[in-house]
């Protein structure tokens, strides 16, 4: 009775530590399938209000957009940073939470996922042609300074990342690093919901084909 009771504590002791751990595992990975979705470019002959997109502006983007390709991040100018955060503003656009080792620009064991899941997503054929920006964010805690350079590093890590196992184009990677200044949560800036990184879709290319 003794042997037997304890057998089924095991069994739902080991079924109830399979479910967190399911639970657990992945908790902050976001699906391949709901990175897509979220990058999917709208219609290029009008914008979100209804209105006829400008040819002009749209060229213009695009020419800026050639000048920070294959720059090194840390080049970015304050101003180019803003245009950058201004063109991106009504493109798709998604946050990952993307966790790093303490004080460093490496890629946490628990985040590997979240990356993978990531290449995948800008790796399917739907988005080829598309240039996407890599834009790395902090919390609050620290200098100013600090946290854009660690910010800049950030975004280089995974662009690497995305490079070295996907395939990706470099060039249709764009990093930028904004540190603490554009927190997820203003509110909250020492949240670590700050932490993290924004992919965006620059390029509406793929919504012509």
């Amino acid at each position: 009775m003794t042997r037997s009771l304890s057998m089924s504590l095991l069994t739902i002791g080991a079924a109830l530590s399979m479910t967190a751990g399911v639970a657990l595992a992945g908790s902050d990975t976001i699906p391949a399938a709901q990175i897509l979705n979220a990058l999917k470019p709208k219609s290029t002959t009008r914008s979100l209000s209804g209105t006829q997109v400008d040819p002009a502006a749209t060229a213009r983007e695009t020419s800026f957009l050639n000048t920070v390709r294959n720059r090194q991040t840390r080049s970015l100018s304050l101003g180019e940073r803003q245009e950058i955060a201004d063109i991106a503003a009504n493109k798709p656009k998604i946050d990952l939470e993307i966790h790093f080792d303490y004080n460093s620009a490496d890629i946490s064991k628990g985040s590997t996922q979240a990356v993978q899941e990531l290449g995948k997503a800008l790796s399917d054929a739907s988005m080829k042609g598309s240039t996407f920006v890599l834009a790395g964010h902090t919390d609050a805690i620290g200098g100013e300074a600090y946290n854009q350079d660690l910010s800049e590093r950030r975004a280089d890590t995974i662009k690497t990342y995305l490079v070295e196992h996907y395939g990706l184009n470099g060039s249709d990677l764009v990093t930028v690093g904004y540190g603490k200044t554009r927190p997820k949560d203003p509110n909250a800036p020492m949240d670590p919901t700050n932490r993290r990184v924004q992919v965006v879709n620059m390029d509406t290319k793929t919504a012509q084909q």
